[in-house]
Order: C-alpha cells, then structure tokens, then sequence
C-alpha cells in the first residue's frame, strides 16, 4: 500500500461509551499506587518518581514552517523560558543501573492562548517525552493492569501475565518487557526523547520528537550509575541544544490516533530549538526543588495542542487525580 506522507486534517478520535467510568477506576487504582509508594518514599509522583536533574533553557520557535506544523505554540517565531526535568519512568526510587524508562519532560513558559482542559488561559505548553519511539500497549487499559501488576513485584506481575496470557502469552510479553526496558540508553544529552503519543497542531495531529545536537558530545555506551552525574558534567561544560521536530498524521492506517503501540512512519519536521545555557545543576537546590514541586502534564497545554486518543485521555483523569496526591510528570 503507498503511503501519502501530505499531513491530513481528517484524524478523528474514537471515545468508547464506558471511558469515562472505566478512566475514573484507574484513576482510583493509580492514587492508591501513590500513596503506597509515598509511605515507602515521601510524597511524590506515581510515575517518574525519581527525579535526576532539572534545567532552566529557552526554546526558540523557527520561522517559514509548513502549515500543518505553523500552530498554536509553533505558529510564528518566538522565544520562551523553560525549565526541564529529567527522571526515571519507575514507580520506586531505583538505582541508576537498572533498566527502565528515562523522562525528559519540558515545560514552555509564558504561552498566550486558551488551556487545553477548557479552564481559562494556559500556564504553559508541556511536552513530556520518553525514550521510546512508541508506548509499549497500543490502549491505556493494558497498560494501567501491567502497572498495578507490577507494583506489587516481580511475582505479581508474573502471576498476572500467567493469568491473562497463559504461560506462552506471559513469555513473549515478558521478553517484550525485558526489550523495551533493556535498550541501550545513551544519556540525555545526546539520546532522542519522543512523544510517543499524539497531540493536535491547530486542525492536524502530530507527534513530538527531540533530536540532540552533535555538539553535545557522543553517547555514552555503558550503563551509568548517575544519569545526573553524566548529563550535568556534560551542561557544567557547555550548551546543549536539541531540535524539537514534528511528524504529521497522514491516514488512520499509517499513522492511527487511538494505537500508542504504533510507531508512526512519517517525516519529521524541525520547528523550534531547546537551548540549555551552561549551568551546574547540582549547585541549584532551589531549582531542583521548583521543578520536583511542578506539574509537568500533557494537558497543562494550549488548547491547539490538546493530547489525542486513549492514551493521553485516560492520562488527563489520572493525572488531575494524581496532582492532589502531589504532581504528574
């Protein structure tokens, strides 16, 4: 089948009738995980609860961009603060070494228009990416069980999978698993932080996508023990810079809204840079501590960039649950 790469505006979302009672319920499940995790921990984060580094940088949005990326925040050039916090995907405070899922989540300040949740103005357009190109279940639902399985160990989660795959099933998703979490990661600076699931852009769809500049030196090849040592050596030396990219939605068949586990095909686009200027981290306490206390959402965002399908749906409920418990990221 040949794939049109022209962005189209013919996306739709597909809400299903119990969505918002089954939202409600892990919303539930995922405050309870919370509060779990932060009698072991201190208040804290469901997800990404360990928090590496955070920055203060700028974001500079390009000039003469096509019109499916030319929207909302990207729509003309401009310049904004940002701060930056860097983390660890896991529910606990693991060590450094061991697999998982590493954060880079940007907070774009000083954004002019309506909020994406309807209530008023947006405080900010926030991107939160991950290091993986797509999400590891095509739908909330899995994911939400695969989570609250997991919480409660290794044994658990084995005992779910036996439960819902059989003893095949559960081998080929725990491999799965093992693979996702087990990629080689080359730190930060100089790794590419992706969406993995889609937002609007004014009338299109996109996802997002951060490239790092060469100039913010090689990746690393060998597992760290202080991803924060790594990238805050790297920034005490020199800027980092990283392009922020859009890729469009073209047809429900190449690029679907309602699959998160589908790693979308079409070209990116560069629309704007992130700048981090020369600073040492470690050196800023008071920092650390204002972004550990932020509120890094998908849909703490302007309204033309309201977060698309199931995935980023069911994130809004939870994550407006999680926040009374102490912040999303």
């Amino acid at each position: 089948m040949h794939m049109s790469n022209a962005p189209s505006t013919q996306w739709k979302e597909v809400v299903a009738p119990d969505e918002a009672q089954r939202f409600a319920g892990y919303a539930r499940q995922f405050a309870e995980l919370q509060a779990r995790k932060s009698q072991k921990y201190g208040a804290g984060r469901g997800l990404h609860r360990k928090q590496l580094t955070a920055a203060y940088g700028r974001l500079e949005v390009l000039g003469e961009l096509p019109t499916f990326a030319a929207q909302g925040l990207f729509a003309r050039p401009a310049q904004y603060d940002v701060r930056v916090r860097l983390s660890n995907g896991g529910m606990d405070k693991a060590a450094d070494h061991k697999p998982d899922i590493r954060g880079f989540a940007i907070s774009v300040r000083g954004v002019q228009g309506d909020s994406a949740l309807g209530n008023g103005p947006a405080k900010s357009q926030d991107f939160l990416l991950i290091n993986q190109e797509k999400f590891a279940f095509p739908q909330s639902a899995e994911f939400v069980d695969f989570v609250v399985a997991a919480s409660h160990g290794g044994g658990a989660l084995i005992k779910f999978l036996v439960q819902r795959h059989g003893l095949l099933g559960a081998a080929r998703q725990i491999a799965k698993t093992v693979k996702t979490f087990g990629r080689p990661f080359g730190g930060f600076a100089s790794h590419a932080m992706f969406s993995a699931a889609p937002i609007a852009c004014g009338p299109y769809a996109v996802r997002v996508r951060l490239v790092p500049h060469a100039s913010n030196g090689a990746p690393v090849r060998q597992v760290q023990h202080d991803w924060d040592a790594e990238f805050s050596g790297r920034l005490r030396q020199q800027d980092l810079q990283w392009d922020l990219q859009l890729q469009p939605f073209v047809d429900e068949a190449t690029t679907p809204i309602e699959d998160a586990s589908v790693d979308w095909p079409t070209p990116y686009t560069t629309v704007a840079r992130l700048t981090l200027p020369r600073q040492d981290p470690a050196a800023d306490a008071a920092l650390a501590a204002e972004v550990e206390a932020a509120v890094f959402d998908p849909w703490q965002a302007l309204a033309a960039h309201r977060p698309l399908g199931d995935v980023m749906r069911a994130r809004k409920v939870v994550y407006f649950e999680s926040q009374k418990g102490r912040g999303a990221a």
